[in-house]
């Protein structure tokens, strides 16, 4: 497989991820945190981090917003839920095993 392709592909499964995520808001980020090691937050920072390697400017809001598909700050009001006692058990635990 030659880069373009590949890129092209990597590409297409970045954008489903997305739009999965987006879909599913039913899935809080301190889950996918716990079970993944990563969530929404790790996506933007990586597309940031992404952009800044390639020379173009990005701040961190704006990542989150193409990663989120709308402000975070009406996705936090809309969809995210306080984390139960246990999720933030669950969390430190796994947090202190991955230095997340």
């Amino acid at each position: 497989m030659d880069d373009k392709t590949r890129t092209e592909l990597e590409a297409a499964a970045f954008r489903r991820l997305v739009d999965h995520l987006r879909e599913r808001t039913d899935a809080q980020n301190i889950d996918l945190m716990i079970l993944a090691g990563f969530c929404r937050n790790c996506l933007s920072k990586w597309y940031k981090a992404a952009a800044e390697e390639r020379g173009m400017a990005m701040d961190y809001e704006e990542a989150r917003e193409i990663v989120y598909g709308m402000p975070y700050a009406v996705w936090k009001e809309e969809f995210q839920h306080e984390a139960t006692s246990e999720q933030k058990e669950q969390y430190a635990v796994e947090a202190a095993k991955h230095e997340f």
